[in-house]
């Protein structure tokens, strides 16, 4: 069944202000990565927050560089959204030489997220703003983000109870860019990577099973994932007497 998206927009921008209410704060950040998560995160922030920045941080690849970050700066023109861009590529180049043990695949990959978290928080408490997190509720069931990356470490996150099902629906409700919704999911950390081919399983079959129950050809790839990520959605673990 589908949502309410007007109804959903209502109590989403009023929750927001009340999280915003609560801790004092009158400022976001979030990481504006010209996705569809990223994008809706940031359309809610800025009709709850008139002082919403999104963060563009590109790093080493060329779609970072190149429609990732053509989208972000889509978004906030259509939205009136204040932007920063902060590229990383030379820092992660630096960190890589540092470690001098020679990285790849995702031990690589992950220290994109994870120095984007470090530069979105740097900016969020330089400007006393609370940080947005942009992750949906079939990408956290998946395991499908970084620990301790930009997706998996935020302030408050105004979505992470809708499936990337959801989030299209409610990005088309909104008229948000169309390019953006469009084009297939990507977190962009190497070249020619997709969401749907990383993970061996579609948004669609992930959230026929989360919506409804439907268990398909792929299910084993679901719950496999679900059971080997699960540390990612627990606090960490300390010893106790």
């Amino acid at each position: 069944m589908s949502r309410d998206y007007a109804k959903e927009t209502a109590n989403r921008v009023a929750w927001i202000k009340q999280t915003l209410e609560s801790t004092g704060v009158s400022a976001v950040v979030f990481g504006s990565s010209g996705g569809k998560d990223a994008t809706l995160v940031g359309i809610l922030c800025k009709m709850a927050c008139p002082d919403t920045l999104g963060v563009i941080m590109p790093c080493e690849t060329t779609v970072n560089y190149g429609t990732d970050r053509e989208h972000a700066m889509l978004l906030e023109e259509q939205c009136g959204i204040k932007h920063v861009e902060v590229s990383l590529t030379a820092t992660k180049q630096t960190l890589l030489s540092a470690i001098g043990t020679p990285l790849n695949g995702l031990p690589s990959a992950n220290i994109a997220p994870r120095l984007r978290m470090t530069a979105i928080n740097a900016i969020g408490a330089a400007r006393g703003a609370l940080v947005a997190g942009t992750s949906n509720r079939s990408e956290i069931y998946m395991g499908y983000f970084t620990k301790w990356g930009i997706d998996g470490v935020s302030d408050f996150n105004p979505i992470a109870d809708l499936t990337a099902t959801e989030v299209l629906e409610f990005l088309r409700h909104l008229g948000a860019p169309e390019v953006i919704y469009t084009k297939p999911p990507s977190a962009g950390l190497y070249e020619g990577q997709t969401d749907e081919q990383e993970m061996g399983v579609t948004y669609r079959e992930i959230d026929s099973f989360l919506l409804s129950g439907t268990v398909g050809p792929n299910h084993h790839i679901i719950e496999r994932a679900h059971k080997a990520t699960a540390h990612k959605r627990r606090p960490i673990a300390v010893y106790t007497e």
